[in-house]
């Protein structure tokens, strides 16, 4: 099992800058790509960025040059690096990772990010 953690999430003014974070414990192993999504009330979740463990990136056309995620190894972590915010980025954004071993999708809990306009 991989337990996720997000954190970071707040509110912020249009144009500003926020860098989530995704912790991860457990079974470390288990960690495959890693993604980060995002939801608004009664939207399905929907994808914004991937980082492959070969290091492959790759974004949502919203997320594209505004965004960017990233890893830290040692810490068992990873980040979406968000600038020049909007508000129509306002939504809970959620880090998550399939394991090809188990066949599990590990969700974080959220965490929740507002751009005033």
């Amino acid at each position: 099992q991989v337990q996720l953690t997000e954190s970071g999430g707040r509110l912020v003014q249009t144009g500003g800058s926020l860098r989530l974070s995704c912790a991860a414990s457990g079974s470390i192993s288990d960690i495959g790509d890693m993604r980060w999504y995002r939801q608004t009330p009664g939207k399905p979740r929907i994808w914004v960025a991937t980082l492959s463990l070969r290091g492959d990136t790759f974004y949502a056309g919203s997320a594209k040059d505004r965004f960017a995620i990233s890893r830290d190894s040692a810490e068992n972590s990873w980040y979406l690096q968000m600038n020049s915010l909007k508000p129509e980025d306002t939504a809970v954004y959620y880090c998550n990772t399939f394991s090809p071993q188990s066949g599990v999708n590990y969700w974080g809990q959220g965490t929740q990010v507002t751009v005033s306009s």
